[in-house]
């Protein structure tokens, strides 16, 4: 008892010389508040542009010294001045600009500014290498990679609440990449007002735990309220609706909650659009119209080239690269351009399919698959091989009633999809022996007003 006690009495003074600590004005954490901003300023000029940036957090001392215009012209001019033929004019007699006559920040916004468009500079060129069979920049992923370039989705509720959710995965496949958003903090389907979606540049930085910093474009934004989802295919837990071309939302069956929102974007100047515009204004694609041709009789309905991928959130279940698709001017029809690259009729043209036609998802603990569904991606070039029509979007298959073609004798399906600028016509069958679906026929439709404006013409 008495040994218990002498512990006792050993341990005391240690728990109140503790207290006496924390409660002491002399913590390193009051010491260091206590110090010169001067003195505070030097310390921080021995760190680099992630412990600045990191340190900013700390509290609102430390945030305001560690965006100190002279600390970051002092980075600023040891980045860029190590190879001043990198460098550019303007940016050159920028650094000679007196630091105080600047706002507060204004020197880190202009490192990281640079360093992005120094960034930009070196991976532009990569998107100069073209596919001979997509027509597309073929390094696309790789450049949105190592421009650290992700999306954010920005939700807003009928009471004016927003939020905005970081990307929960993303696959990225031949000519697009699919994105998607679940969580439990999504708001209820029916209270939703608007949706944003927006392309995030991050600065590489060493900052562990931190938001890098960046800037968004927006991509995509959608008054719920004025659109009407129409339900294209579920599963026994969810059903799928579609937004509009691209844009799907998981719902819960018999709630309003949200299991996911899927977004899938065709690679058609993807890296500009996910980093060009600006939080509040979308990238403009410029004007590239073909040369003017008044000799050739049937300018724009000949030379066309189509490649097209389906697959589902996961895999690729096929893809087919279609040159010299023609259209006569005679066959011009309810104001659209008939394209046939794979006919009914010609069997050699018949394409098996490697996959079964479904798109499965997955959400926190939960997964599933929704049949008859897959993702489209088209990529239609005009006979000057560059993109005239563009398209990523989730497609429904349905079954026909009366067979498309009597060569075969199993089940058929047909895959329609359609938009202001044009239509695609897929026919599938099922083949029970060989457990496997093959294309028999794909029709491109192009409206004649799209024509007509791309190539001036007046068909």
């Amino acid at each position: 008892m008495a040994a218990r006690k002498a512990i006792i009495s050993r341990v005391r003074p240690v728990r109140t010389s503790k207290r006496a600590d924390k409660s002491s004005p002399a913590s390193t954490h009051n010491f260091m508040e206590r110090l010169p901003s001067e003195i505070l300023i030097k310390i921080l000029s021995y760190l680099d542009a992630s412990a600045l940036f990191s340190i900013s957090h700390v509290n609102k001392l430390f945030y305001h010294l560690a965006n100190d215009n002279a600390l970051w012209n002092k980075i600023y001019i040891a980045e860029f001045n190590k190879n001043k033929k990198c460098m550019d004019e303007v940016l050159l007699k920028m650094a000679t600009v007196e630091v105080r006559d600047r706002a507060v920040g204004y020197w880190k916004w202009l490192h990281f500014k640079t360093i992005a468009a120094r960034d930009m500079n070196k991976w532009k060129r990569y998107l100069g290498l073209i596919s001979c069979h997509t027509g597309l920049p073929s390094q696309t992923e790789r450049v949105l990679r190592n421009l650290h370039v992700t999306w954010e989705l920005t939700v807003s509720d009928k009471s004016g609440h927003e939020a905005t959710f970081e990307l929960s995965w993303s696959q990225f496949f031949e000519t697009s990449v699919t994105l998607c958003w679940s969580g439990g903090c999504l708001p209820d389907y029916q209270q939703i007002s608007t949706l944003q979606l927006h392309g995030v540049r991050r600065i590489a930085l060493n900052c562990p735990g931190l938001k890098k910093p960046g800037w968004k474009s927006l991509m995509a934004k959608l008054d719920m309220e004025t659109k009407s989802a129409q339900v294209f295919g579920q599963d026994k837990l969810v059903e799928l609706k579609l937004l509009q071309p691209g844009i799907i939302i998981g719902i819960w069956k018999d709630q309003h909650c949200i299991a996911f929102l899927m977004f899938t974007l065709h690679f058609h100047r993807l890296v500009e659009k996910s980093i060009q515009g600006s939080s509040v204004r979308p990238y403009v694609e410029p004007m590239v119209n073909p040369p003017f041709d008044d000799i050739d009789p049937e300018y724009g309905l000949h030379g066309y080239q189509l490649h097209i991928v389906l697959n589902d959130t996961a895999s690729e279940i096929m893809s087919g690269s279609f040159s010299q698709l023609f259209c006569q001017r005679t066959q011009i029809c309810d104001g659209l351009i008939q394209l046939t690259a794979i006919c009914r009729t010609n069997l050699s043209q018949h394409m098996p399919l490697s996959g079964s036609i479904t798109l499965p998802w997955r959400c926190e603990a939960l997964q599933g698959a929704v049949e008859n569904c897959c993702i489209m991606s088209l990529t239609l070039l005009d006979e000057f091989k560059k993109p005239f029509w563009c398209v990523s979007s989730p497609v429904s298959m349905k079954p026909v009633k009366m067979p498309t073609s009597y060569d075969y004798d199993g089940e058929h399906f047909l895959i329609h999809y359609q938009d202001p600028d044009g239509q695609v016509k897929m026919n599938l069958v099922w083949m029970k022996e060989q457990m496997q679906f093959f294309l028999i026929s794909l029709v491109v439709y192009v409206t004649t007003c799209k024509v007509n404006e791309h190539f001036g013409r007046d068909y």
